[in-house]
């Protein structure tokens, strides 16, 4: 190697070794800006309880919620919930604080500590959760035929074999046992441009399709043994604008986007219904409740 190889090598070495500093700081910062948002949602679910679980984030997250709520009656039999994406735990917190027995499986451990500290501080100690990558879900055989609900909130649309998940999610169930999920409308509306593609090739954490149209839903409902109930939406037109507000603010500052909508979110409870029909707008997400045949019991 001459003189001028050996200088052209050093060169590339010093833009390397700035790369990865340059990308261990932007790690640094991201966990760090992750744990201060996350010490300040924690602090308030202190304070506030349950209800802040639910306005983290966007609108979308308290529209998929009261969806949930209307179809997951109170109940003293204990009986048993699956909640397959769970998330930071809010859907799982508030099964359990309804009287299930609730388990929330996700695969980031960090919100999976984060949903179990929450869990005791909304008064919910029933909420379990569990890592797990949602795509071997078939090998916790002590998982299977045990729950007399399974929700999937906004999970199917992240994975490439959305068969194989509810079929996975068919066997946890108890014949007779109901599936509760939500995911895009493959209709809607972007709410922000990336919502418009490209998606995913692989499982990296956004959606690998753009939605679910009701044809689709029961064809998945079909090849899994479960048998379709209905079809609903969640999510409409002032939702989806104010979460437009939320995540255009937000890139500037996180409590700056939460901070300015949070006066608004009064409104899709009680008028989105109302707004969304009478201007035709898409909903955001469809509804998919379905229930396992009680002679599904053979079969297993």
């Amino acid at each position: 190697m001459n003189e001028s190889d050996r200088e052209l090598a050093g060169r590339l070495d010093s833009l390397y070794q700035s790369a990865k500093s340059m990308l261990r700081l932007r790690a640094a910062r991201e966990s760090h800006r992750w744990l201060e948002k996350g010490r300040m949602r924690s602090a308030l679910v202190k304070v506030f309880g349950f209800p802040m679980t639910l306005i983290h984030g966007d609108p979308l997250v308290l529209d998929r919620w009261l969806w949930l709520k209307k179809r997951l009656p109170r109940t003293s039999r204990s009986e048993m919930v699956i909640d397959v994406g769970c998330g930071s735990g809010a859907f799982t917190i508030g099964a359990a604080r309804r009287g299930y027995r609730a388990v929330g499986l996700s695969f980031e451990e960090r919100n999976q500590q984060v949903a179990s500290e929450r869990a005791l501080m909304c008064g919910a100690p029933s909420a379990k959760f569990e890592v797990l990558d949602l795509r071997a879900l078939d090998e916790r055989r002590d998982l299977m035929a045990k729950f007399d609900v399974a929700l999937c909130l906004e999970v199917i649309e992240h994975l490439i074999d959305d068969d194989k998940l509810m079929r996975d999610m068919a066997r946890c169930l108890k014949p007779g046992g109901r599936l509760l999920l939500t995911t895009p409308n493959y209709n809607y509306k972007a709410i922000t441009p990336n919502e418009n593609g490209p998606f995913s090739t692989g499982e990296d954490g956004w959606h690998v399709r753009k939605g679910y149209t009701e044809d689709r839903l029961k064809e998945l409902c079909q090849q899994s043994g479960l048998v379709f109930d209905a079809c609903s939406f969640c999510s409409g037109f002032l939702s989806q604008k104010i979460t437009f507000i939320l995540r255009v603010l937000s890139n500037y500052y996180p409590l700056l986007g939460w901070g300015a909508i949070l006066p608004l979110r009064i409104l899709p409870p009680l008028l989105d219904s109302l707004v969304t029909k009478l201007i035709d707008w898409p909903y955001f997400s469809i509804c998919l409740e379905a229930h396992k045949p009680q002679a599904a019991a053979e079969r297993d």
